[in-house]
């Protein structure tokens, strides 16, 4: 099973691990800048000075493998698959042919169009440059006007908009006050004027959500509209930055082994909605399973869950909604409308589902049979019946589970760092042994073996 996710892996790239502070503005030219060395942080100083500075990175985007890349001055930070922390190189060293900083950054993902497709577009001035597996492409740098007919050159940020979210595969560069919409199978630019989004510093998608960073603020836009829901502007540093006694962070530099999806750390529950999303849970924070091209990393929970915090023992979803279960309590989310929690959640599991609690819990695509597994037993319920009841216990060839999923794939049920597979709940059922442990951090998180 090939499983490839939003939001938006700030956190562990915004920790910069740079031992300078966060000084640099954007260049006025491709050779402004200056060099200076990156380390990660290695004490609470480096954390401190982080988080009290009020600079921006010059772009930001994702690389071909799916890993986040921020640009600034002289340096690129690449997010890290091994760890919280990412780790830095020189320009000269990563893009030798660049010869200055970054004003702007892309990557396309194109799949019927192999030499465009994972191609990142780095941009100076009125030229831009294009790579495919760490090499520039031939006839590379072009002018910008030439590879992107009718947009500008010294743009100040670009993304990708794909074409579930924009109708169409384009491109919005900004420069300015001003958005330049550039459609890439008709090859026409469109300007716009987006006034209450302002000018943006760098620009990123994060599984299915835009934003623009300006400075130490960031907000989240329409792709379409420019329009910005409420509540932002926000600060970086209370969301993506481990700040002491700030957002998020409260006091934790680095979420450790929870945050590290090739750790061997279990996972408390695991969730295949019927949008095809994968979501693995472990301690407060969410991983996103199913986008492998955006890469895997973790996000606190409430950042995709609004107003939930805590651990998530089990998780399911079913008719557009999707349940999350923490103890004897049971809230209930919109799939489709950015889980949206629905009034009137959470509520007790005993009225919900008809059990006090359950470790983990699974429905198959299609059908409307749900299975909440407690200790050895997995028991039935039928989610179209009111009130729902569960059926009497079934016994599993498991003693402990700590999370469960369906898919078209089969029954994966998970525990400690391995999964288990069965090719159907009958098979699981009638199974008298269980069937051989995998590696989730291997088959899951593409991690190393």
């Amino acid at each position: 099973m090939g499983v490839p996710t939003a939001a938006l892996c700030l956190a562990w790239v915004l920790a910069l691990g740079c031992a300078h502070p966060l000084t640099h503005s954007k260049p006025e030219a491709a050779g402004g800048g200056h060099p200076h060395g990156a380390e990660p942080p290695s004490n609470d100083t480096d954390l401190t000075q982080l988080c009290a500075d009020e600079g921006s990175f010059d772009a930001a985007t994702l690389s071909e493998n799916g890993t986040m890349l921020f640009f600034r001055g002289e340096e690129v930070w690449e997010s890290s698959r091994g760890g919280p922390w990412p780790h830095s190189r020189p320009l000269a060293t990563a893009f030798p042919e660049l010869g200055g900083p970054v004003e702007a950054s892309l990557r396309l993902h194109r799949r019927q169009h192999p030499q465009e497709h994972q191609s990142l577009y780095l941009f100076q001035g009125e030229q831009v440059w294009a790579y495919t597996g760490g090499q520039l492409r031939p006839g590379f740098p072009r002018r910008v006007g030439d590879e992107f007919p009718g947009v500008p050159g010294g743009v100040d940020a670009a993304v990708e908009c794909h074409p579930e979210e924009c109708g169409g595969e384009t491109v919005l560069f900004f420069k300015g006050d001003t958005v330049y919409s550039f459609d890439l199978e008709l090859r026409v630019t469109k300007p716009r004027t987006w006034p209450g989004l302002g000018p943006c510093d760098a620009a990123l998608r994060w599984l299915e959500r835009y934003y623009c960073l300006q400075g130490t603020r960031f907000q989240r836009f329409d792709p379409l509209t420019g329009e910005v829901p409420p509540g932002y502007p926000r600060d970086l540093r209370d969301y993506f930055i481990p700040c002491p006694g700030r957002g998020h962070g409260q006091g934790n530099a680095s979420w450790g082994d929870t945050g590290d999806r090739c750790s061997k750390t279990p996972f408390q529950a695991l969730l295949s909605d019927d949008t095809g999303r994968i979501y693995a849970f472990r301690g407060g924070l969410s991983f996103r399973l199913d986008s492998h091209r955006d890469g895997h990393h973790a996000w606190p929970l409430a950042q995709t869950w609004p107003g939930l915090d805590g651990e998530v023992d089990a998780a399911f979803a079913w008719d557009g909604r999707t349940y999350l279960i923490q103890g004897s309590q049971v809230s209930v989310f919109l799939s489709a409308q950015g889980h949206r929690r629905v009034l009137g959640y959470p509520r007790p599991l005993q009225e919900e589902l008809g059990v006090p609690s359950a470790d983990a819990a699974f429905t198959c695509p299609g059908s409307a049979d749900l299975y909440l597994i407690t200790g050895d037993h997995v028991r039935l319920v039928n989610l179209t019946q009111t009130p729902r009841r569960a059926g009497e216990p079934v016994p599993l060839p498991h003693d402990h589970v700590d999370g469960a999923m369906c898919t078209n794939d089969g029954v994966f049920l998970f525990r400690g760092p391995s999964y288990h597979q069965y090719p159907s709940v009958a098979q699981l059922l009638g199974a008298r042994q269980s069937a051989p442990p995998q590696s989730i951090a291997t088959h899951f998180f593409h991690c190393p073996q």
